[in-house]
């Protein structure tokens, strides 16, 4: 049997608690909210993808950014082979940082 501290641990520990209709704190998720980000995220499941590497691109910039440096962060992209941070996504992740 997994802790409490293991369960809210991870990337899947939110999508489990969703599923759950309880927030990783154990207090009940109300029902509007999750209405609206299942009705969303229906909306998301239907869009037509672009790739499997944007997709991963994404996802290590957007998570990324809130644990490693503009420049660390953008080095490893180059390095990985897929396109250094653009200025959008770094005024975005990292101006609020300066």
């Amino acid at each position: 049997m997994k802790s409490d501290a293991q369960s809210t641990q991870g990337a899947d520990a939110v999508d489990r608690a969703i599923a759950q209709g309880i927030d990783l704190d154990g207090t009940p998720i109300p029902q509007d909210k999750l209405n609206l980000y299942n009705q969303v995220m229906g909306l998301e499941a239907g869009r037509q993808r672009s790739g499997v590497s944007n997709t991963m691109r994404s996802r290590i910039v957007r998570i990324g950014a809130k644990h490693i440096s503009q420049e660390e962060l953008n080095q490893m992209l180059t390095e990985a082979g897929f396109e250094g941070l653009k200025p959008k996504e770094i005024a975005f992740y990292y101006a609020a940082k300066s």
